[in-house]
């Protein structure tokens, strides 16, 4: 019997893993991770593998397992939080690159703008409204073309400033994710302030989150941040995913010149010395920029853009990564393996 899990998936460039699963007499394959306009691609490259003259291929995105003692949110399956060291780095439209590409795998996707000094989310995706409260007591999340949104600056509004200590951040936070009613979400992503200090460490202790993902540019100083993140997860038992190499390079759009204006290959050799796997690179790019200003994040994250699969690739790697992951058991679960 062919064993699948063995060997390297041709579109990520990572051994599959627990992230699928083959059965060998029903000649029938379940990818536990989105796959969107690949899946044509997965069924070639399964079907090749697996030297069957045809594959059942279908999709199953899991729960998987959290810290012990902490309880999951009612409508989410999986919480990835998207971390840097230090600010600046474009995290947070890392953040909503992901979720879109996410979405447009086909899965059903939320933002959690946790970054509560300097909430850009509502910006970035073109949202000025107010979250619904049917009962005053618990929150509808704000639709965002499809995705499932919560944000401080929603309620406070764009240009004013949240001016509390840390205890009033850390329960504001808590009431964002627990008094949302999210609702049969795959993946909450959850863009995190930048840094490492008793606010972040506070959160992600406290909020039931699944996996991390990490942001830099490939700066020495970005580098170094990134690291102590690195070191923050864990500590904490939570596995990162993966890194994120922002503005790798850039490319002049008179001549086409490719330069490193901020150093080579940083996030790949920070990715190779802590063994995490290095998700992807996006370049320095004016329509990032642009599309991000104004709001307008789908004609960015979308077919017709040219760095659209770069953007597909990472969240394919990312939810491939976390596929591999243990998978949290209910009782049905534990039920049926005893049945069968």
């Amino acid at each position: 019997m062919t064993q699948l899990t063995d060997q390297t998936d041709p579109i990520t460039d990572q051994i599959f893993n627990k992230s699928i699963d083959f059965n060998s007499k029903k000649n029938r394959v379940e990818l536990r991770f989105p796959t969107g306009e690949f899946n044509a691609a997965y069924q070639q490259a399964l079907q090749s593998l697996t030297k069957a003259e045809s594959i059942e291929l279908t999709e199953n995105i899991r729960q998987h397992q959290i810290k012990d003692k902490i309880k999951p949110i009612k409508g989410i399956k999986n919480i990835i939080a998207v971390a840097s060291g230090k600010g600046g780095v474009g995290k947070s439209t890392m953040s909503v690159m992901l979720a879109k590409s996410l979405q447009q795998l086909g899965a059903h996707v939320g933002i959690l703008d946790a970054d509560i000094y300097g909430p850009s989310i509502p910006k970035m995706l073109g949202i000025s409204q107010k979250p619904e409260s049917p009962d005053q007591k618990s929150f509808l999340p704000v639709d965002a073309d499809g995705l499932q949104t919560m944000s401080l600056g929603y309620i406070l509004g764009e240009k004013d400033p949240a001016i509390w200590r840390g205890a009033m951040v850390t329960k504001a936070l808590m009431q964002m994710v627990e008094d949302t009613r999210w609702s049969n979400l795959d993946y909450l992503i959850m863009d995190l302030p930048p840094g490492t200090g008793d606010i972040q460490l506070t959160m992600i202790q406290k909020i039931p989150v699944t996996a991390a993902v990490l942001v830099t540019t490939p700066q020495d100083i970005a580098l170094l941040d990134a690291q102590k993140a690195l070191a923050m997860f864990k500590k904490v038992d939570i596995p990162v995913l993966g890194v994120i190499e922002n503005m790798s390079t850039f490319i002049c759009e008179n001549c086409g010149h490719e330069a490193h204006i901020f150093g080579q290959d940083g996030g790949l050799r920070m990715a190779n010395e802590f063994e995490v796997p290095l998700l992807g690179q996006m370049p320095l790019n004016i329509d990032i920029r642009s599309h991000m200003d104004s709001g307008q994040p789908a004609a960015l994250w979308q077919n017709q853009h040219a760095l659209n699969e770069k953007a597909l690739k990472i969240a394919l790697r990312t939810s491939q990564n976390l596929a591999k992951l243990p998978i949290k058991f209910s009782l049905t679960d534990s039920l049926k393996l005893h049945k069968i």
